[in-house]
């Protein structure tokens, strides 16, 4: 039985938002920024999209575009409540409902179609029910296909408001009109490393040998390439209730001002690995892959694999420190951006115990300082380094926490 999957994502989400709340924001540019007091846009209204406005553009940026840009701080509590309101309407329509982000779900209906005639007729009443019970000024662009990784793309292909179906025979046709990065799994850096290559487009990757791809990018990602190349994803709908497996950790951090201080970095990224290990060990986990990106004067990033699986914050920031040296030493001159993140993941329990005193005496300390601050608060322990250094943010402020940690903070609120 062929599949049908359903992608549905909101248009511009956050800003439609604050516009439904706020009347008198509709039909105009405005941005919503960060919570930490960054002028860092991290979405704009459809208004401010057509004039140029991405997300990640700074006030002043933004503010040379269109001077009457209007910029609210963003409110997750309401997010949340959009988001809590959505998912309630989708299940109506099929048990298998992924909350893909806090503003995007996969649906997979094959099971449940003909209890409402036709897929067409799911998707109408899906965008009816979201004007009606969410909000006029909110709405929703739906892609219809046979797998998850088509049905994403053909959403953003008919935006906003949409409704775009990609079969199989389509595929070669919508592979001429869209670029390497509309397709979910190719960013920018493998977009730079595929153009490198002679690649910049989906049809010269099919074309591409996969001994090539393997040669650059190793046999997981090359075969993940490939598949992407020939339109192919069988993966699974995991419902939300369902816990998915976690394959990293990390965080990143706009801050408050362009920094120069090469102390107040460091000490910004020390407080990122403790957020990244103390995620770490609620998982359970332990890492051996640490990734650090530095934005500012110029962009930055450097990732390494260790032979060692570590989950202390020490241990990150070591690691870390000896890479961002590197990268520092690249000629970045100031940071406004800063990310951290540990892949390569395993669970501690099936890891072998030290057979060293040391060790198992800094995890004793470890475990305590956690009971500790899971009591009074992350953070209320905190190492020496970091005495007279400003907490970072912790509510999600959509770019403190990444991907899986809002979504995880989603379920939490709608469990």
């Amino acid at each position: 039985m062929t599949r049908i999957i359903l992608h549905i994502d909101f248009d511009s989400f956050f800003a439609s938002v604050e516009q439904q709340a706020d009347p008198s924001l509709r039909d105009k540019p405005i941005g919503v920024t960060a919570a930490n007091s960054r002028t860092c846009i991290i979405a704009s209204s459809r208004e401010a999209k057509r004039l140029g406005i991405k997300t990640g553009s700074r006030s002043f940026e933004a503010k040379r575009i269109c001077p009457s840009i209007i910029l609210v701080p963003a409110n997750f509590v309401k997010y949340l409540e959009i988001s809590k309101k959505f998912l309630n309407i989708c299940k109506d329509y099929s048990p298998f409902v992924e909350l893909f982000s806090i503003d995007e779900v996969f649906m997979d209906i094959t099971k449940t179609e003909h209890l409402f005639k036709d897929k067409y007729k799911i998707v109408q009443i899906i965008k009816n029910r979201v004007k009606e019970e969410i909000g006029e000024y909110i709405t929703v662009s739906i892609g219809i296909s046979h797998n998850k990784l088509l049905a994403k793309l053909a959403s953003g292909l008919d935006k906003p408001n949409g409704i775009k179906e990609i079969k199989a025979c389509d595929i070669e046709n919508i592979y001429q009109m869209v670029k390497l990065t509309d397709i979910c799994g190719i960013g920018e850096r493998i977009k730079e490393r595929l153009n490198a290559m002679g690649v910049y487009s989906l049809l010269k990757l099919r074309q591409t040998p996969l001994a090539t791809l393997i040669a650059e990018f190793g046999n997981c990602e090359a075969n993940f390439l490939r598949n992407i190349s020939l339109g192919i994803d069988n993966s699974s709908v995991i419902p939300y209730t369902i816990e998915p497996e976690v394959k990293s950790v990390g965080r990143n951090y706009c801050l408050p001002k362009n920094e120069y201080n090469q102390r107040i970095i460091s000490q910004n990224i020390y407080e990122l690995c403790e957020e990244v290990s103390i995620k770490l060990r609620r998982l359970g986990k332990k890492g051996r892959t640490v990734g650090i990106y530095l934005k500012g004067s110029t962009d930055l990033n450097y990732r390494k694999t260790y032979k060692d699986y570590f989950d202390s914050g020490k241990e990150i920031y070591e690691r870390c420190q000896s890479l961002a040296l590197h990268l520092r030493g690249g000629g970045i001159n100031y940071v406004r951006q800063i990310g951290v993140w540990v892949s390569n993941l395993e669970d501690a329990k099936n890891l072998s115990l030290s057979l060293f005193d040391s060790s198992l005496k800094n995890d004793r300390l470890i475990s305590a300082i956690d009971k500790i601050n899971e009591r009074f608060g992350d953070h209320t322990v905190r190492n020496g380094f970091l005495l007279y250094a400003d907490k970072l943010t912790t509510v999600p402020n959509g770019y403190m926490a990444d991907k899986y940690e809002r979504t995880k903070i989603a379920k939490d609120q709608l469990l």
